[in-house]
């Protein structure tokens, strides 16, 4: 074998070990979801501006299964993302209005759908229905 193939060898090996490593490393941190019992807070902030506030025991691993199966506050039809959200709090958005339910996580817009967002005991959403896109 030359020193050449050896040192390609030697550094496929390398490279393979640092993905392997950072894929272990990754698993480890990403974030899960909370099992157990878990109170989450909602502001629903409707389209004529009133709010109304729920506090939610669950033990749902996300926003949907807390939202939706459980509290029946959310409902809306399955898109490639997971549910569109269509209806909160018995108010209904008018796409044909460019009307929409945003999320927000202690007033910041989630960047997770319902279904991939994992919720843990003690956090705050807000759903704000929204004109505009």
């Amino acid at each position: 074998m030359s020193k050449k193939t050896r040192n390609i060898i030697i550094a496929v090996a390398v490279l393979l070990v640092l993905v392997v490593g950072t894929l272990l490393v990754w698993n480890h941190f990403k974030p899960a979801a909370q099992v157990g019992a878990k109170a989450i807070a909602l502001e629903v902030v409707h389209g004529d501006g009133s709010k109304k506030s729920f506090s939610i025991r669950t033990d749902a691993e996300n926003l949907r299964g807390a939202l939706e199966q459980e509290e029946g506050l959310i409902s809306g039809s399955e898109s490639d993302y997971g549910l569109y959200v269509e209806t909160v709090d018995g108010e209904t958005a008018n796409m044909d209005n460019q009307e929409w339910w945003c999320f927000t996580k202690g007033g910041e817009m989630l960047m997770t759908g319902v279904d991939d967002t994992m919720i843990a005991d003690g956090e705050q959403y807000e759903a704000t229905f929204t004109v505009g896109w």
